[in-house]
């Protein structure tokens, strides 16, 4: 995690809903009696019940990169029309994964992923783009050679015609995109670099949009710049799910978090909730509710 996670955090959030869990925690964990709590520990039936409308669902997915080892064991997660969705987690937990098992980069040998209630299981990516999926990988996410009007335009090539319509668009959440639309895209500093990859994802006008990992190695300063534009993406009304290991910060935006844990979705509830848990905290997130 990142210096800015030491950081003091601002004015907590909504005060957490009842509940208590004793037992045995997905990583094999004892947990004792906690403080009230929004957070559920993540089971089907719940899944099953709170997911019937969802935009975005994946069910029991099952996914790696080596045929016979699975990184996701049955993971369960979804995401509502306009909602903020983090996920968070140890390294290896299978975060990115998941992600990438969801857009198609990944192959899923069990276990369904839909998109409005259309199975979208393993359909490849250029496949996805149409149907209102986008994704910023973490890395090699924009063309360094290409100016960064090029790079957008690359974003669209499926629907050039809209070109003109989305270019302001984005440039209108953007201006510093526009303002340097015809710089290099591999001269830009990370931050801006981030807001080009985002942009470009936005030119086909996704429905959900999926991040992996989007201020990872940028400064505090321009981490909070990617958390800020992330807010806002999602405030035009673009579904995101990201991935973050900079949890504090992504449960402060995100409206519910998933903890993932050994490739299952541990724990999940409101951003805030997660941050004040204390058995989150003290198995997933170390010092992080201390910083408050």
């Amino acid at each position: 995690m990142s210096d800015n996670e030491n950081q003091p955090l601002e004015a907590p959030g909504e005060e957490a809903g009842e509940g208590s869990g004793e037992g045995i925690a997905p990583t094999g964990a004892p947990i004792g009696e906690t403080a009230e709590s929004s957070t559920e520990v993540c089971s089907r039936e719940g899944h099953l019940e709170a997911s019937g409308d969802a935009l975005l669902r994946a069910d029991e997915v099952t996914a790696g990169y080596i045929p016979g080892v699975s990184i996701l064991n049955g993971t369960d997660l979804y995401a509502d029309e306009g909602e903020l969705v983090g996920i968070i987690g140890p390294n290896g937990a299978g975060k990115s994964t998941l992600l990438k098992a969801m857009f198609g980069l990944v192959g899923i040998t069990s276990g369904t992923v839909t998109l409005r209630g259309e199975v979208i299981t393993n359909r490849k990516a250029h496949q996805l783009v149409p149907l209102g999926v986008g994704f910023v990988p973490q890395t090699n996410n924009v063309f360094a050679a290409l100016t960064v009007e090029e790079n957008l335009e690359m974003g669209v090539f499926l629907r050039p015609g809209s070109f003109k319509e989305r270019f302001e668009f984005v440039t209108d959440l953007f201006p510093v995109l526009g303002d340097r639309r015809a710089q290099r895209a591999g001269s830009l500093s990370g931050g801006e670099r981030q807001m080009v990859a985002m942009g470009r994802a936005l030119m086909m006008e996704p429905s959900v949009l999926l991040l992996d990992e989007p201020s990872a190695g940028l400064s505090p300063a321009m981490q909070d710049e990617v958390f800020f534009n992330t807010k806002q993406i999602n405030q035009t009304g673009v579904t995101v799910v990201m991935v973050e290991q900079n949890a504090r910060r992504c449960l402060q935006i995100c409206d519910r978090g998933y903890v993932l844990d050994q490739g299952r979705s541990a724990y999940t509830g409101p951003g805030e909730g997660l941050i004040d848990d204390p058995k989150v905290v003290e198995l997933y997130l170390g010092t992080l509710g201390k910083a408050r």
